[in-house]
């Protein structure tokens, strides 16, 4: 079975590049991926000032941005979080969140994230609110697709600490009361799934009366337990035979767009393969095509490194090594493992607080 790929720029940290989007999405097209939704957590006209038009460059930035995506047969869409606009959806609430539709419509959007993540929940009910206001947008947008993030969107309890106790029966709520054309976004049994099984996404999909549409928290990098490390190890714990059971499958990206690369083409390869998929393998064919053969043993080399000891556990005498190696490759993910050692992608508290607002 085919599986729909695609991309949703989610992170928390330094946004990518204009340039870098737009090769990244060439990359995207020509690995079999469909779709790339454009929400950095540190673009604030997304989130909490989600009221406020963007800036005149940056909104042209945008739109250049979207035609280039159509123009390689990518289709481009927005995440928006109308920051807790659930808590009292009046008049003004609708007529901001009205424009901010007309806006996205003249951008061309086609995929519309409608992304409640990372607010507070427990409130009474939240789910007939929440519903109440996707269908208000499903009769306005001009979006194809409308892709909904539920406040609770994994089984993982880190939620309900962060942001409340969840309702009971929230998500059979939202089944019974979405619209069947609204897509509901779910990371799995944990914020960053280990693995997703046929299971667990099968009961999901029961609770939602749809097919869960994955957002894949493998190779984000954005916390500050996550950042000091590079996740660029091939897609494990992904089988092929979750495929039935899924809407699409979305990753959420590295802070280092060009070392994302390797990860995203595994997946695509793991799609592919289905049981005879070698993650490994995998890893050293996407970086051999990325970065040629030598530069991809060299990766391999200092795998462990990267991902699994870590920027804060590497003496400095092992960061000297590894600095010497890369720098005299003239790449861009020879850079970003460069910055990475610099600290340039490091992830504090207190950035995500003040991107959080």
């Amino acid at each position: 079975m085919a599986v729909e790929l695609g991309l949703i720029e989610g992170y928390y940290g330094r946004p990518w590049s204009w340039p870098d989007r737009e090769a990244q999405a060439d990359f995207l097209q020509r690995e079999g991926y469909g779709f790339y939704i454009y929400a950095p957590k540190a673009d604030r006209i997304l989130r909490e000032r989600w009221r406020e038009p963007w800036p005149a460059e940056t909104r042209a930035a945008l739109a250049r941005f979207a035609t280039h995506c159509q123009s390689v047969g990518i289709r481009f869409g927005v995440g928006l979080s109308p920051f807790e606009i659930y808590r009292d959806f009046n008049d003004e609430a609708k007529a901001a969140l009205a424009a901010k539709l007309d806006d996205l419509a003249d951008l061309g959007v086609q995929d519309l994230g409608i992304l409640f993540d990372d607010m507070q929940g427990d409130l009474p009910r939240l789910a007939e609110t929440q519903i109440r206001i996707l269908d208000w947008i499903t009769e306005r947008s001009t979006a194809s697709r409308i892709i909904f993030c539920p406040t609770y969107y994994s089984d993982d309890p880190a939620l309900d600490r962060g942001f409340g106790v969840r309702p009971p029966g929230y998500l059979e709520e939202l089944g019974r009361g979405l619209d069947p054309r609204i897509e509901v976004f779910w990371t799995g049994e944990e914020v960053c799934s280990r693995e997703f099984s046929p299971g667990h996404l099968a009961r999901v999909g029961e609770s939602l009366k749809r097919k869960p549409l994955l957002w894949d928290n493998y190779p984000v990098n954005d916390g500050p337990r996550m950042s000091p490390y590079l996740y660029i190890r091939g897609f494990t714990g992904r089988p092929a035979a979750i495929g039935p059971h899924i809407a699409a499958h979305a990753v959420n990206p590295a802070l280092q767009c060009w070392l994302s690369r390797i990860p995203l083409a595994s997946l695509a390869e793991s799609y592919r393969e289905g049981e005879a998929y070698e993650y490994l393998a995998a890893f050293d064919r996407a970086a051999a095509a990325m970065m040629g053969a030598d530069a991809a043993v060299l990766l391999r080399r200092h795998l462990v490194a990267m991902q699994d000891t870590g920027l804060a556990a590497l003496d400095d005498e092992s960061k000297a090594r590894i600095r010497a190696r890369w720098s005299p490759i003239d790449h861009p993910a020879a850079r970003e493992i460069i910055g990475w050692l610099d600290g340039d992608y490091t992830i504090t508290r207190e950035m995500m607080d003040n991107a959080e607002g």
